[in-house]
């Protein structure tokens, strides 16, 4: 096993779960563990980082490789957090190698973009090349939920030109992405005894409207002018949740929605086109009631062309193949940093059809790729 698998091994054994909304009940919870971790193998190693606390138990890791002389400075961003372990068919944090696989929460999103960041970082400092960009290293929390980490980190003055933010993109370039917005919407009506129903209002029948309406203008979005890269937009329910028995009319029920944005979409006009359709279904804008989002990931236009060539040299060098251009539906870190004025390439090892599994795993070689990769780009794009 060499350095970088062995890391990856050690990153996944050790649980960064993002509770998701949920109360963290457990000590697989919230990434304080990882972020221990990190900053005592970068120590060990002899470089020096810092903790900036986001939320309570959650803080992002920075680290700063300063080139002698370099007049361009690259961010690594990667985030900490994994999604949750529920219905997973593996032990999720046994990492286990089998047929050039390794197997485990998190090891494709993006513990082993993790691994191979850090075996780069590491052989930066250690080898100090001539002409190599200056390089901040960026471990951010809260990436699978609502993006604190990477909000925080965007409005830092960095002072980077670049970004390369980790995802599973099979070291392929993808250069833009969809936003996504999350809200949740409620019927309310009044509760009477289920044997004299005509006596309240039933609301979970005042969201089956709602529903039905839902379903209608998703399938609208499905068929709008697309975007060259990333297709049409889209809306989903996601979650529905009503009433307290079966023999009380329910006063209360409320759906969750995810609204995935082109770039150069407004979310307040995304929303306010779901409030007029809702206002519009029976009894709507007397029982229908919109939450704030709890999401606001910004889309990712392409906003970093002049990257583009000198990075595909440097994948093409470290990878032996010429990466593909492209968009991707999910979103990402790149998102807000973007936003505030970085230009961002998503960038990293593995699959995201394994990303979130029953029993995810990564390509090991796409890893070891992946840490050659990682190191070219900061060594080459220097003197770019």
């Amino acid at each position: 096993m060499d350095a970088v698998v062995r890391l990856l091994s050690e990153l996944v054994a050790i649980p960064s779960v993002n509770p998701m909304g949920r109360p963290p009940s457990g000590d697989i919870y919230l990434e304080g563990r990882l972020t221990d971790f990190l900053e005592r193998w970068l120590g060990d190693r002899g470089i020096t980082c810092r903790r900036e606390v986001v939320s309570p138990g959650r803080e992002n890791l920075l680290a700063r490789y300063e080139a002698p002389g370099a007049s361009r400075t690259i961010l690594f961003d990667v985030h900490q957090d994994t999604v949750p372990v529920d219905g997973m068919t593996i032990p999720p944090f046994e990492p286990t190698i089998a047929g050039g696989r390794l197997h485990g929460r998190g090891s494709c999103d993006v513990k082993g973009s993790m691994a191979a960041m850090l075996a780069a970082f590491d052989r930066l400092v250690r080898e100090r090349p001539t002409g190599s960009a200056s390089v901040i290293l960026a471990c951010t929390v809260d990436e699978e939920y609502t993006h604190t980490g990477s909000s925080r980190l965007a409005t830092s003055r960095h002072g980077a030109d670049l970004a390369i933010v980790a995802e599973p993109t099979r070291l392929d370039l993808v250069t833009c992405h969809k936003g996504a917005l999350r809200w949740k919407v409620r019927s309310h009506g009044v509760a009477c005894h289920s044997s004299t129903p005509h006596l309240g209002a039933n609301a979970i029948y005042r969201m089956a409207h709602a529903l039905l309406a839902l379903e209608g203008y998703a399938e609208t979005l499905s068929r709008s002018h697309p975007h060259p890269m990333l297709g049409p937009p889209s809306l989903s329910v996601g979650r529905i949740e009503g009433g307290l028995t079966a023999n009380i009319v329910p006063d209360r029920c409320e759906i969750e929605i995810d609204r995935r944005l082109l770039p150069g979409e407004d979310a307040s006009d995304c929303i306010e086109e779901v409030r007029v359709l809702l206002d519009r279904t029976p009894g709507g804008a007397e029982a229908i009631e919109f939450g704030e989002p709890w999401v606001h990931m910004p889309a990712l236009a392409p906003r970093a062309e002049a990257w583009i060539a000198p990075l595909s040299i440097a994948i093409e060098e470290a990878t032996g193949r010429h990466p593909e251009i492209r968009g991707v539906p999910f979103g990402t870190d790149a998102g807000p940093l973007a936003e505030a004025g970085t230009p961002c390439v998503v960038l990293g090892p593995g699959d995201i059809a394994q990303a979130h599994t029953k029993d995810e795993w990564i390509e090991i070689e796409q890893v070891q790729l992946a840490a050659e990769m990682y190191y070219r780009i900061a060594r080459d794009l220097g003197r770019a």
